[in-house]
């Protein structure tokens, strides 16, 4: 028997049935012959391929096998991911090579026995096969060339002052640190808007997609948007894969993921120790005291960002002005054309009166600093 016949009847078996039988059978045929482990993995890259094809991204194939298989099945993808890129031959852009470069720590082998591995590789492979298509991304700018630094010095101080704020135990060091960073971010983002059309640059709106990671995923997808709407970029959350996709100008993409990141960890801290003063006043941990936190959270700090964003509105003035608002519009166009078709969600949950406070309470104190942005629309999901 041929190694492509073997490996035809080891994914006619296993793959396009879901019962343990069918997939045993399948695995028992590819761990009989092991001339067949070329074919078997030559064909995982062609699956890797088609994810491509079908608009997905490595960050965010390698975040649905882990939420829905295991580390093994982790490893086993980012492989497949790796081995892929030598023979991808498509333009891709910055982000996309970064998430390939972050994949390294995950590449390393699987030792197990034959028939376990072939069942974890089918496992894999049912999953990449029903991978339905997705929005594309377009990239903005290019990847770098090799040897290049891979973001600015800017976006490098920005990065090194918010991880020390999230660090930091001492809340006025925090706030100093955090009003830093927002300060920086503003003014990268309105150095490109100005660099950009006074040299008639030809860069558009792209996107990117941010994990939204459960639990407590519609409370964090309120919070991605409210930081996105502050930052003249649109989120639109698919809550069956787990991410959302935000839309935007780059320098704008890079402060929402960063600004995201942090506000996220500020939120996560300030809950558990809020939810360690309900323990110690008697009260059992309880998913409805977290829910409601985060979603008072999200709330409360998208009011805050809409209000700066209005009163900063009022500062832009001479050539940021047209500059800005031609964007909005710019972003708002690449959004309908992307996304026709969204609906609104709504929070359910939200019931707990002592989350609800503790988590307004935190968001008021959490650090989101002066930011010049222009005020925008409410968010939306597919």
């Amino acid at each position: 028997m041929s190694t492509s016949s073997t490996v035809e009847r080891a994914f006619e078996a296993a793959l396009y049935a879901d019962s343990d039988a069918a997939l045993d059978t399948g695995a028992s045929l590819l761990a009989a012959d092991p001339a067949s482990d070329a074919e078997r993995d030559r064909r995982g890259a062609e699956f890797v391929a088609t994810a491509w094809r079908r608009g997905w991204q490595p960050a965010d194939v390698v975040r649905l096998v882990r939420r829905d298989l295991d580390d093994v099945h982790v490893r086993l993808v980012t492989s497949l991911i790796l081995r892929e890129r030598e023979t991808d031959r498509a333009p891709r852009g910055a982000r996309w090579t970064a998430q390939l470069d972050a994949l390294g720590a995950d590449a390393h082998d699987v030792r197990t026995d034959r028939f376990s591995h072939a069942t974890a590789v089918l496992e894999l492979y049912r999953l990449l096969l029903r991978l339905p298509a997705v929005e594309p991304l377009e990239t903005p700018r290019p990847a770098a060339p090799a040897g290049a630094p891979r973001e600015t010095r800017m976006l490098a101080r920005i990065r090194a002052l918010l991880a020390k704020a999230e660090a930091t135990g001492y809340p006025e060091e925090a706030e100093a640190l955090s009003a830093k960073a927002q300060e920086l971010m503003a003014r990268h983002s309105i150095d490109e808007a100005l660099l950009a059309a006074r040299t008639h640059a030809a860069d558009g709106p792209g996107a990117c997609r941010v994990g939204i990671e459960a639990p407590y995923e519609t409370a964090k997808a309120v919070l991605l948007d409210a930081v996105a709407r502050a930052n003249r970029c649109r989120a639109v959350w698919n809550d069956a894969f787990g991410f959302s996709t935000v839309v935007g100008f780059e320098a704008d993409l890079e402060a929402v993921e960063l600004l995201y990141t942090s506000l996220l960890v500020q939120a996560t801290a300030a809950m558990t120790k809020a939810e360690a003063a309900q323990r110690a006043g008697g009260r059992k941990r309880t998913k409805t005291f977290r829910q409601s936190f985060l979603a008072a959270y999200a709330h409360r700090i998208g009011d805050r960002l809409a209000t700066v964003a209005e009163g900063q509105a009022a500062e832009a003035e001479g050539d940021l002005l047209p500059v800005l608002a031609a964007r909005d519009v710019a972003v708002a166009d690449h959004l309908d054309r992307m996304f026709p078709r969204t609906v609104t969600t709504r929070m359910r949950g939200v019931d707990d009166a002592a989350g609800w406070h503790e988590g307004s309470d935190a968001a008021d104190r959490a650090r989101v600093g002066d930011r010049r942005r222009l005020p925008g629309e409410g968010g939306r999901s597919r």
